[in-house]
C-alpha cells in the first residue's frame, strides 16, 4: 500500500512537543486572522467615511460656486 494513503487513514501519532507546537502555532494564526479581518473592517469604514466626507465637500463647493456665479453675473437692463 501506498504510504501516503496510510498517513491519510491513520494520522501518526504526535509527540508532546508536535501538538504543543500545532496548538501554539493554529493559537496565533486565529490571533492574526482576527486582527488582519478587525483591520480590514476599519479600513473599509474609514474609506466610507473619507468617501462620504469628499462627496459632501464636493457638493457644498458646487453650491458655493453656484451662488458665487449668481452673485457675479451682470444684470441685463
Amino acid at each position: 500500500m501506498d504510504h501516503n494513503a496510510i498517513n491519510a487513514v491513520f494520522k501518526p501519532k504526535l509527540s508532546k512537543m508536535e501538538t504543543k507546537a500545532d496548538i501554539s502555532a493554529r493559537v496565533a494564526r486565529e490571533i492574526m486572522d482576527t486582527e488582519v479581518a478587525r483591520r480590514n473592517a476599519k479600513t473599509a469604514r474609514l474609506k466610507a467615511a473619507r468617501l462620504e466626507k469628499e462627496a459632501e465637500a464636493v457638493a457644498t463647493e458646487a453650491d458655493t460656486v453656484t451662488v458665487a456665479n449668481r452673485k457675479k453675473a451682470p444684470r441685463k437692463s
